[in-house]
C-alpha cells in the first residue's frame, strides 16, 4: 500500500518551491504547470518541472506532473514531455469522459512513458460527476481521482461554507465511482491557509467519507493532514485485536466472534488488515 494523505500542490514556474519540496513531509507532491503558472512562463516551467522529476531528487515522494487541461494549446507539448520525464503520475486537469482518459492514455505511449506513469484524473465539472463511473473505469493506467472541488463549486454556483453541503452528492458520487473501480481517491483542496481549524475539519469529514487524503496548497498543511488521514494508535491497536480474535475463534471452531462487545465478521477482519497496512506504510516512512 503506498500513503498517500497528503498530497502538495507545488508551482512549476517556482524554482525554489521545487527544491523546498525535497525536503517536505508529503506522501506526494504535483508539480503543477496549469493554475499556478503564468501563460508566458508556461515553457520555461515545463522544462524545470521536468527536470525536477528526471534528477530522482525526491525520495520516497511520489512525483507527478498536472499538465495543462485538454483543450489548451499547451496541452499535447506537456503530455510529450511529462511522458519523457516519466513521472509516477500525470495529473490531467477537467477530465470529463473515459474516451478523455483512453485519449491521454495513448499520448503517453506514443510519447514513450515508463508504463510506471499513471494516470490521475482531475473531477471538477458537472459533466464529470454524472460520468464519474465510466472514467474511473476507463484504463488500467488510470489509478487516482483527484476532485476538484474549487472548479466544481464555481461551476455549480455553489457557496463555499463549512461542512461543504452543496457538494456533499458530488463527493459521494465520485466515492462510488473509486471505490466500484478499485481507484484511489483525494479530497480537493482547502482555501484558507490560516484557519487551521476548519482545515482540520474538512480533513476529517473527508476521512470520514472515506477518501484516501487530501490535495493540499501550503506545507503548513502537511501535518494535521498526515496526522488525520493516518489510523490513529486506538485504531491501529483494535485493529490487530480484532484479527486475533477472529483468528483464534476459527482454529477454536466457533462460530461468533465479539470485540468489546461488539460482532466481528470477515469484513471488519478485512478493514482491520488494511488499516494496519496503511499503518505500516506510513511508519515505514517516518
Amino acid at each position: 500500500m503506498r500513503p498517500r494523505r497528503s498530497v502538495l500542490y507545488m508551482p512549476g514556474a517556482n524554482e525554489r518551491a521545487l527544491e523546498k519540496a525535497k525536503t517536505l513531509q508529503a506522501d506526494a507532491l504535483i508539480l503543477d504547470l496549469e493554475d499556478a503558472v503564468a501563460p508566458d512562463a508556461k515553457e520555461e516551467a515545463r522544462d524545470r518541472v521536468c527536470a525536477a522529476v528526471s534528477s530522482g531528487a525526491y525520495g520516497e515522494r511520489e512525483v507527478t506532473i498536472r499538465v495543462n487541461g485538454l483543450n489548451t494549446e499547451w496541452h499535447d507539448a506537456d503530455l510529450r514531455a511529462a511522458a519523457q520525464a516519466g513521472p509516477d503520475a500525470v495529473v490531467v486537469p477537467k477530465v470529463d469522459s473515459a474516451a478523455d482518459v483512453r485519449n491521454i492514455e495513448r499520448a503517453l505511449e506514443l510519447g514513450g512513458a515508463p508504463e510506471r506513469t499513471a494516470i490521475w484524473a482531475m473531477l471538477e465539472t458537472p459533466v464529470a460527476m454524472l460520468r464519474a463511473e465510466e472514467i474511473a473505469g476507463a484504463s488500467e493506467r488510470l489509478t487516482v481521482l483527484v476532485l476538484g472541488t474549487n472548479d466544481l463549486a464555481k461551476e455549480l454556483h455553489a457557496e463555499f461554507v463549512p461542512g461543504r453541503a452543496p457538494l456533499l452528492g458530488a463527493l459521494s458520487l465520485c466515492l462510488l465511482a473509486a471505490r466500484a473501480a478499485g481507484k484511489v481517491i483525494l479530497d480537493g483542496v482547502y482555501n484558507d491557509v490560516a484557519d487551521t481549524d476548519g482545515f482540520e475539519a474538512e480533513c476529517r469529514q473527508g476521512r470520514q467519507f472515506g477518501f484516501d487524503g487530501k490535495t493540499l496548497i501550503h506545507p503548513k498543511q502537511l501535518e494535521p493532514c498526515n496526522r488525520i488521514f493516518a489510523p490513529s494508535e486506538e485504531e491501529v491497536e483494535r485493529a490487530r485485536r480484532v484479527i486475533a480474535a477472529f483468528e483464534e475463534a476459527r482454529a477454536a471452531g466457533r462460530g461468533v466472534v465479539t470485540v468489546d462487545g461488539r460482532m466481528v465478521e470477515n469484513l471488519h477482519v478485512e478493514d482491520s488488515r488494511r488499516i494496519l497496512s496503511l499503518h505500516e506504510a506510513v511508519t515505514s516512512r517516518a
